[in-house]
């Protein structure tokens, strides 16, 4: 019998404030950022990764981060006007035909009719978020959640990184 090779295309949006806001809560410190050298490959766990979109209200989004991420992951950094629901939900939907499952960053409980709508349409969607701070109606509805720990972020000092 010979080994059958699963090939998943795999989309990552990310609500930054809201994993952004979680992780702070969680380490107590507002300098702490996600890992993301250390969390997509987790998260994809040998999946193909289709696009990475981060999503930011506001306009104070580093540069640097918008590089790194391009560079590493041919992501994106989307600025929002206000909140990520809307500009999230829209790209989500607009990607549910050419990917087979989208990870949504975000514990917010405002993405379930989102997940309900991607499920219904063939997706898998899972939610990766930091407990604490998820809402369980989202928790329920997604079909797979990655828990992000401390083990994902780490403390920015600079030009050094440190846990």
């Amino acid at each position: 019998m010979s080994d059958i090779l699963i090939n998943q295309s795999v989309a990552i949006l990310c609500d930054g404030n809201n994993i952004e806001r979680s992780i702070h809560e969680m380490s107590k410190n507002p300098k702490a950022m996600i890992n993301f050298d250390q969390l997509i490959p987790k998260l994809l766990d040998g999946r193909g990764l289709n696009r990475l979109i981060y999503f930011r209200e506001g306009k104070s989004i580093s540069e640097k981060f918008a590089e790194r991420l391009h560079q590493n992951y041919y992501g994106s950094v989307v600025p929002c006007h206000k909140s990520a629901d809307i500009p999230l939900s829209i790209k989500a939907t607009q990607l549910a035909s050419k990917v087979d499952t989208i990870i949504i960053m975000s514990g917010d409980s405002d993405f379930v009719e989102l997940v309900a709508h991607l499920k219904a349409e063939g997706v898998r969607v899972e939610i990766a978020a930091v407990k604490q701070n998820t809402a369980k109606i989202l928790l329920a509805e997604a079909n797979y959640y990655h828990e992000i720990t401390s083990d994902d972020w780490f403390i920015y000092r600079g030009s050094k990184r440190t846990k």
